[in-house]
C-alpha cells in the first residue's frame, strides 16, 4: 500500500492555509506547555499548527488544529481546522482519527465544497490498512464503501475519478481473498466449499484478473464433485472469455481426460 498521501490530497489542503493575521506562533521547539489547554486566540494557534505541519509534526499539529476548532467554533477558520486535523492525523498514520475527524465534517458539512475531499480522506484512510489476503479482509471492504459513498454523492469530482481506480484495485484485492480461502478448501477436498468461493469470483469480480483461474478452479471442483456438465460450462465460459491464458489451456486437458474416462466406461459396459 502507498504510505505518502496522493497527489490531490496533499494539493487540496495547502491552499489558503497560512492564517492571514499578525499574531503567529514562534518556531521554537514544542514544549510540554503546548499541548496543555491555555486560550489563545484563533491566529496564534492556527499558525502554530501550521508550523508543526511544516516541521513535520504531524500529531501535534492535529492536535493544535483541534484546539482551533475547540476555542473558536465560531471562527470562519474553525471549518478548516477540524479538516486540516483529519489531514494532519491521516500523514501521522493514526488513521481511526483521521476518519473520525473527516466524518463529523462530512456530518456537519455534507454540502460544503471541501466535503467531497473529507469522504476522499476516509476512503484514503481505510486504503492505506489494507493488509495481506491471508489477514482479515474487514478493512478492505470498508475502504470499498468509503471510495463507493464518494462516488454516490459526489461523481463529478476529481476525487470520484481516484476513487474509482482505487475501487477497481479494491475488487481485486477482495477477489483475491476469495481465491486464497478457494484454494484451501480445495486443498483440503472441500470442493462444494471451494465452489461457492470461486463462484464468487466469477460472479462479483468478474472484471479482475482472478476470474480466468477462478473458472478454471470450477472445472476442477466440478469434475472432483462428479457433475461433468457444470466443469463444461464453466470450460465453455473460460474458453469463450479467455481462449489464450493458460487456465483455459489447463481446463481443455482437464476436461479432455475426464471425456477419455467417460469414452472408457461406455465402451466397457457393451
Amino acid at each position: 500500500m502507498l504510505r505518502k498521501p496522493p497527489r490531490p490530497l496533499l494539493a487540496a489542503l495547502m491552499l489558503g492555509l497560512v492564517l492571514p493575521l499578525a499574531a503567529c506562533a514562534g518556531r521554537g521547539k514544542t514544549t510540554k506547555a503546548d499541548t496543555q489547554y491555555v486560550a489563545r486566540d484563533v491566529a496564534t494557534l492556527y499558525n502554530l499548527a501550521k508550523t508543526q505541519l511544516d516541521k513535520g509534526n504531524y500529531p501535534f499539529a492535529a492536535q493544535v488544529f483541534d484546539e482551533v476548532e475547540r476555542q473558536h467554533p465560531y471562527s470562519v477558520w474553525a471549518r478548516r481546522a477540524q479538516l486540516m486535523s483529519a489531514f494532519n492525523y491521516y500523514l501521522a498514520r493514526k488513521y481511526t482519527d483521521a476518519i473520525n475527524s473527516a466524518q463529523r465534517f462530512v456530518t456537519i458539512h455534507p454540502g460544503n465544497a471541501e466535503a467531497p475531499y473529507a469522504q476522499y480522506l476516509i476512503g484514503m484512510s481505510y486504503y492505506q490498512q489494507i493488509d495481506d489476503v491471508t489477514r482479515d479482509q474487514t478493512t478492505t471492504q470498508q475502504a470499498s464503501d468509503a471510495f463507493g459513498e464518494l462516488i454516490r454523492r459526489y461523481p463529478d469530482t476529481r476525487y470520484a475519478a481516484d476513487a474509482r481506480v482505487k475501487l477497481d484495485l479494491i475488487k481485486d484485492h477482495l477477489a483475491g481473498k476469495e481465491m486464497e480461502v478457494g484454494r484451501f478448501y480445495q486443498r483440503s477436498g472441500q470442493w462444494l466449499a471451494a465452489t461457492y468461493r470461486f463462484r464468487s469470483v466469477v460472479d462479483t469480480y468478474q472484471t479482475t484478473t482472478h476470474t480466468p483461474e477462478a473458472l478454471e478452479r470450477l472445472v476442477e471442483c466440478y469434475l472432483a464433485l462428479g457433475v461433468p456438465e457444470e466443469a463444461q460450462k464453466a470450460g465453455a465460459v473460460l474458453g469463450r472469455n479467455y481462449p489464450e491464458s493458460m487456465w483455459y489451456k489447463q481446463s481443455l486437458k482437464l476436461l479432455g481426460q475426464e471425456n477419455k474416462q467417460v469414452s472408457r466406461r461406455t465402451a466397457s459396459r457393451k
